[in-house]
This record gives structure tokens, C-alpha cells and sequence, in this order.
């Protein structure tokens, strides 16, 4: 099983050997979120499965998010419909890319998480990666019935005709809502990381929320600076060398990590566990809801 990294390698190995697979595409463009379902068209890894960020793993529907802000979380009885619409069942190792550092493809493994799915991993360094390894592609509209039926085909360890269900089990990652971060403001049982990039997060630019600026006391550690040149995750020993630098002292249990709207902040969270720290927990909402719920303080510097 794997539940944090796997290889274009590893992934291959997989495939060849008929274990019970998903495959999901999370590419997505934050600043042209139009362009999305053309670029899975375009381009991907061959019996990919189409994870949207605003279709699938989000929602704006009234009374259906879990918390506010710009990418609102489904409730988790959604999301295992989602899936299981898809095919997707709980005996299944489920791998998710995109071809952005990460940024997206990201969220679904965390959510994956959130549902108590642990048999699932990023694929490190993406499409690309993939690509460099030789791997099958594929291009051209998605047939949700045909992959639907293709995945609802593999047996499951337990079952040989396993439905295409997916079943929720307990968290098995922390989510953390505005009014709990609220009330632990300022105290040093909470360690608030924000992903953003630093300018976003001095508040001297702000593309996309109303407000400019972060939540008092956050830390910044930029999503970004996890990651190697040829899109990779840092080595281990590197992350950790950086993080305990970030952390100055502070415990690992204590951090919250957010960004603009939950999406971008999973990168860190990813890579603390990658260096040995352990799961933490995120703030969904992130800075989009907490800058436009009154009464909340922002900062600037």
C-alpha cells in the first residue's frame, strides 16, 4: 500500500501486476479555472479518471458545504458517492497527479484521507514525471460510463465482484474549522503555517480574495519551497532540516496549515509527514473564509 509518494516506477509496477487501481487527474488552473476539463482532454495518463477541483472537489450548492471560503468541502457522503459513481471502491490503491507541483492533486488525497482511505498516494513529480518514465498516455474526451464499468470490473482483495461502493470510515486526517482556529488564536497550542506565497501573505498583492493580508501569528512556508526543480518532492532529510527551521522550536502537533482556499496548503502538510513529522492538521476555509468572516483580525506586514 502506498499512502503518502509513489513513483512513475512504483505506479507502473502496479499496473503490471493487476492490482485493484484508480487513476485520477486532478490538473486544474486556479487563475482560468475554464481551462480544466481542456487540459485533461488534452493530455493524460492513460485510463486516468477526471478529478475537477470546482465540479468534483468542491461545492457551492446551499447547505451542502462543510465550511465557506473559495472551495468549499463537500460533505464526506458526497465525495464517497462521487467516487463510487466513478467506480471506485474501498479495495482500491488510488493514485492522484496533476501537472502543477502538486497544488491540486493534493487536496483529493488529503479528502481521500478525511474519508478513512489510507491506500492513497501522490504521484511524485506528475505528469511529467510520468511522461520521462515512458508511461501510456491518453487523450480525448472522458466516457464516464465506459471507465465506470472498466473500474467496477476489478476485483477487490476481498471480493471477487466488490460493487462499485465506496464506503466512509473514520478520518483519518484532521480538519480544522474557522471557529476552532478562532478560539485558539494567539495560544501556543496552535501553530498556524500559511502556503501562500510571501508577497500574498504580507498582503502587498491579492489576487483573488477580498482582503489583503494573513491571520495574525501564522508562520509562512510557501508550497512551493517543498519541491525540487524537476517537480519532485525534497528529499526527506531535506524537508525535515527546513521545517524544523520553520517550526523554530514550536511543536509539530500543533500546526494548522491553510492558504487561500485549503487547496495549496496540502503540500505542506504532505511534506511534513514525508519528514517524519507526522500527520497535522487544515484549516479548509483557509484565508478566503477567515477574511471575510466579521469580526476575525488581519494582518499585514
Amino acid at each position: 500500500m502506498y499512502n503518502l509518494l509513489i513513483t512513475a516506477a512504483q505506479l507502473q509496477a502496479l499496473q503490471a501486476q493487476g492490482t485493484p487501481l484508480a487513476v485520477l487527474d486532478c490538473s486544474f488552473d486556479l487563475m482560468k479555472p475554464e481551462l480544466a476539463d481542456g487540459i485533461f482532454v488534452s493530455e493524460r495518463i492513460a485510463a486516468a479518471l477526471p478529478a475537477h477541483l470546482d465540479k468534483d472537489l468542491s461545492t457551492h450548492a446551499p447547505g451542502q458545504a462543510v465550511n465557506g471560503g473559495r472551495h468549499p468541502l463537500p460533505q464526506r457522503e458526497a465525495v464517497a458517492q462521487w467516487l463510487g459513481s466513478l467506480g471506485i471502491h474501498n479495495g482500491m490503491q488510488i493514485v492522484v497527479y496533476d501537472r502543477n507541483n502538486s497544488a491540486y492533486c493534493g487536496r483529493l488525497w488529503w479528502m481521500l484521507e478525511w474519508l478513512g482511505h489510507d491506500a492513497v498516494a501522490v504521484l511524485d513529480g506528475g505528469l511529467q514525471a510520468w511522461k520521462n518514465a515512458g508511461g501510456a498516455l491518453a487523450s480525448g474526451p472522458f466516457d464516464s460510463s465506459a471507465a465506470s464499468a472498466d473500474l467496477s470490473s476489478v476485483p477487490s482483495p476481498s471480493s471477487a465482484a466488490a460493487p462499485a461502493r465506496f464506503v466512509l470510515h473514520p478520518p483519518l486526517r484532521q480538519l480544522v474549522l474557522t471557529e476552532a482556529v478562532s478560539a485558539q488564536l494567539g495560544r501556543p497550542e496552535q501553530t498556524i503555517v500559511d502556503a501562500r506565497a510571501a508577497a500574498r501573505y504580507r498582503g502587498e498583492v491579492e489576487p483573488l480574495d477580498p482582503v489583503a493580508g494573513h491571520i495574525p501569528g501564522a508562520l509562512n512556508r510557501p508550497y512551493t519551497d517543498n519541491f525540487s526543480a524537476d517537480g519532485r518532492f525534497k528529499s526527506p532529510e531535506q524537508l525535515q532540516a527546513e521545517w524544523t527551521q520553520v517550526l523554530a522550536g514550536r511543536p509539530a502537533s500543533s500546526v494548522v496549515h491553510h492558504c487561500g482556499s485549503g487547496v495549496t496548503a496540502v503540500p505542506n502538510l504532505l511534506a511534513m509527514e514525508l519528514a517524519g513529522f507526522g500527520p497535522t492538521a487544515l484549516y479548509a476555509g483557509s484565508w478566503s473564509e477567515w477574511c471575510t468572516t466579521p469580526g476575525l483580525p488581519c494582518a499585514r506586514s
